[in-house]
């Protein structure tokens, strides 16, 4: 049977749908009769427009989460072009744009490579991306290659309109905003920043002023909350050609910052985030009615470094107080030695050196120091004048810088010379102070006691008075060539990568061919002799010299030197990278050879005839050591190399110290003194820090 609809129900229906009629009408009638006029005037007079959201980038902290490179919120500058060109005469406006903000102290972007001044030409060192994009210019106004600067400013001043009455160097002023503009068009780049980082004073000056044109786009730029560090940190700037065709692939238009060297470059794909889409909706006057995003903004991955600020600031520290005061020290005797007419005692002035520290039972660096540094903060304002210093403030010497090793090299032999059956623990030679087998081919080497001597010593005596004559007779066997201590350099890493993603040199070790090749000289005995205690044409780096002391205290065990310690989200909470040591290669001998050499280094510290005693022997922590003194020629002064790694009996720190000029191996031992002081000292609350850290993942 059908159901029957009961008249309540019936009409409660009825009422209900009338009601909702009226509701729909009544909206209708307000939005097109009453409010229609006004709707339909902001729709004219409102654009919509896509806007490029710029990503926040991730943050550089130190290993326990202390925050070394950040994002500060800034003010941008932005063209508004239809409003712009809406005025009588845009390119007066653009005359009073470009004052306005040079006269606050910013300065407005302008990248075409025409210089500034007539005559007009082409500027010398025109960037990659300059170079693209004039081309593209040309070819889109079908303007040959071989177009002048003369010729394309008198293009410009037709195109743009540009009234005969502006001089020259206002009309270069006009042409390089609106060749800007112009050029994004035709590459399909993002929005033209007329000015980076403005002050808030500027802004409201402008708006005050209501000068017309532009719009005020909020964005970020790198803050430095260190200032050390400045080589691992690095700095980021507009990409050139060749990183575009890199990152294109991965959506980076092609205006987009990023990291230029440091940090800021090896973890790009960590720290760059990725942009987002907007559309965005603005009356004809500017303002901002309406934001849509088509595609929310990534933040960039915060990146972890396995230094530890407290420990990379002591160590530039003691560096620089320590180039500064023995320089202050060797202006005043040279001065008194040149009265006297002594010329050999002056001293050359030290131009620079490194620090490096290396955590022992996983291979992360903990301090890589380098001097003379500069600011990150002011680095693009003074790049050019950093390029003339003749010390080399750009040059990060514990990476890059190549150096004799001295005797802190006698550790490879002494391995070399056990392993290869050549002597044994127990096996004495008399150190006679001269070397005189070959006296009679005009080769004599001395040991540094000469005219003195060591007498007998043992290989672990040989480490400990550092003795030259022990070195040179081992070395001086058939069965110990330079292809074989070659082979021991190697696998303790030297003139190898280390595995840091930093940009580093790799240095040699000695060899025939390259004596061969370079010098068009003959490899004598003699050369694998000097080779044997860390001279002859063997050079590496600072970096590599502490790895491979850390691998001596280690018992062979040779860690990768990676920086990146972990990375996370932006907002903390998922960890994106963890690091794990990684094994780079071991040495395999007998235990009993590492032992000998072992102690040999603790007794340059704490033997009171070991070459470091002085620096290290009521030192609370043992440490054991190895002072180098790298010989660099008649009248020049030697450069100075230190080593050392504690505690002796249970290694956590290797240090390397290398300072150019510095004269001797236990001159710069203090510095090394004052890494492990900190390092013991704040070594509680460190792990207390590392504990907190932690609990963020």
């Amino acid at each position: 049977m059908d159901k029957i609809i009961k008249p309540s129900r019936l009409v409660i229906t009825i009422i209900l749908i009338i009601s909702m009629s009226a509701v729909f009408v009544v909206s209708l009638y307000r939005l097109q009769i009453i409010e229609g006029a006004a709707y339909y005037e902001q729709s004219k007079n409102s654009v919509m427009t896509k806007s490029t959201v710029v990503a926040a980038r991730g943050n550089i902290l130190d290993r326990y989460g202390r925050v070394l490179v950040s994002n500060r919120v800034c003010n941008n500058l932005t063209i508004n072009t239809r409003e712009l060109f809406e005025q009588p005469d845009p390119n007066a406006i653009i005359l009073e744009l470009v004052q306005t903000v040079d006269d606050s102290g910013n300065a407005h972007i302008d990248t075409l490579p025409i210089t500034k001044e007539a005559p007009f030409e082409y500027v010398p060192n025109m960037t990659d991306i300059q170079k693209t994009r004039l081309e593209a210019y040309l070819k889109e106004n079908k303007l040959p290659a071989s177009t002048t600067a003369v010729e394309l400013m008198a293009f410009f001043r037709n195109g743009f309109k540009i009234d005969n009455n502006y001089a020259s160097e206002q009309m270069r002023t006009i042409a390089g905003v609106r060749y800007e503009l112009k050029i994004r068009s035709i590459i399909g780049t993002s929005d033209y920043i007329f000015a980076e980082d403005v002050s808030i004073d500027l802004i409201t000056k402008m708006m005050e002023s209501n000068i017309p044109g532009f719009e005020v786009t909020p964005s970020y730029v790198r803050e430095y909350n260190t200032d050390y560090a400045a080589h691992l940190l690095g700095y980021i700037g507009m990409m050139n050609e060749e990183e575009y065709k890199e990152y294109r692939n991965d959506g980076y238009p092609l205006n987009a910052l990023v990291g230029k060297n440091g940090a800021e470059k090896a973890f790009e794909s960590y720290l760059h985030g990725r942009d987002g889409q907007a559309v965005v909706t603005k009356t004809r006057g500017g303002t901002i009615i309406n934001t849509k995003y088509t595609q929310e903004p990534e933040p960039g991955t915060h990146t972890y470094l396995t230094i530890d600020l407290g420990l990379q600031e002591t160590a530039e520290n003691s560096l620089n107080n320590y180039i500064e005061k023995t320089n202050k020290q060797r202006e005043m005797d040279n001065a008194a030695y040149k009265a006297q007419g002594l010329t050999k005692e002056v001293k050359e002035m030290i131009p620079g050196g490194a620090v490096v520290g290396i955590n022992i039972k996983t291979g992360e660096p903990l301090c890589i120091a380098s001097a003379p540094s500069f600011k990150l903060d002011t680095f693009l304002q003074d790049y050019s004048d950093l390029l003339e210093e003749e010390n080399k403030p750009l040059l990060n010497r514990a990476l890059m810088g190549l150096y004799a090793p001295g005797s802190t090299f006698k550790p490879v032999s002494a391995i070399a010379a056990l392993n290869e059956n050549i002597v044994t623990t127990g096996t004495t030679i008399n150190c006679e102070g001269i070397y005189d087998k070959y006296a009679d081919k005009g080769y004599s080497p001395t040991c540094w006691i000469y005219p003195g001597n060591h007498g007998p010593v043992n290989v672990t005596k040989a480490i400990e008075v550092s003795c030259n004559y022990y070195f040179y007779t081992v070395a001086d066997n058939e069965n110990f060539t330079i292809y074989k201590l070659a082979n021991y350099a190697k696998r303790f890493g030297l003139g190898e990568s280390t595995g840091i993603e930093l940009s580093e040199y790799k240095g040699m070790m000695a060899n025939p061919k390259y004596k061969e090749e370079n010098e068009n000289l003959q490899w004598y005995n003699g050369d694998t002799l000097a080779a044997a205690i860390g001279q002859s044409s063997s050079i590496f780096t600072p970096i590599q010299i502490a790895n491979y002391i850390a691998a001596i205290a280690n018992n062979g065990t040779r860690y990768e030197a990676s920086i990146l310690k972990s990375a996370r989200s932006y907002d903390y909470s998922k960890s994106i990278f963890e690091r794990r040591p990684e094994v780079a290669g071991t040495v395999n001998v007998n235990q009993e050879y590492f032992d000998a050499i072992n102690i040999g280094m603790y007794n340059v510290a704490n033997s009171v005839n070991g070459t470091a005693y002085q620096v290290f022997g009521n030192y609370p922590v043992k440490v054991a050591a190895k002072t180098g003194t790298a010989q660099l020629g008649e009248n020049v002064t030697n450069n100075g190399v230190f080593v050392c790694y504690a505690p002796y009996d249970d290694p956590e720190i290797a240090i390397a110290v290398v300072v150019e000029k510095a004269s001797a191996g236990i001159a710069i031992a203090g510095i090394a003194k004052d890494v492990l002081d900190y390092y013991f000292s704040f070594k509680n609350s460190s792990a207390e820090l590392e504990k907190e850290n932690s609990l963020l993942k």
